[in-house]
């Protein structure tokens, strides 16, 4: 796999995090979360199984603009 099936995008400025999955050559965006539990529903529904252990494994997941399981406001 040449990049993260998982991104975690930058934190807005009203907190939480965009989260997308890109398969097909396509990104669909997952929703706004604001904690690793809503991470994990949100790759559950997109079909992942054991989405816990996915989390700090770059080949699936990356996280942008920030660091990881960092969820507040951006600056």
């Amino acid at each position: 796999m040449e990049s993260a099936l998982i991104v975690v995008h930058r934190p807005a400025a009203s907190g939480g995090r965009r989260v997308s999955v890109h398969r097909d050559g396509r990104a669909e965006i997952l929703g706004l979360a604001h904690s690793d539990s809503d991470l994990i529903v949100f790759l559950e529904a997109a079909g992942l199984s054991n989405p816990a252990e996915l989390l700090d494994d770059p080949s699936w997941v990356e996280w942008r603009g920030g660091r990881p399981h960092e969820w507040d406001s951006a600056p």
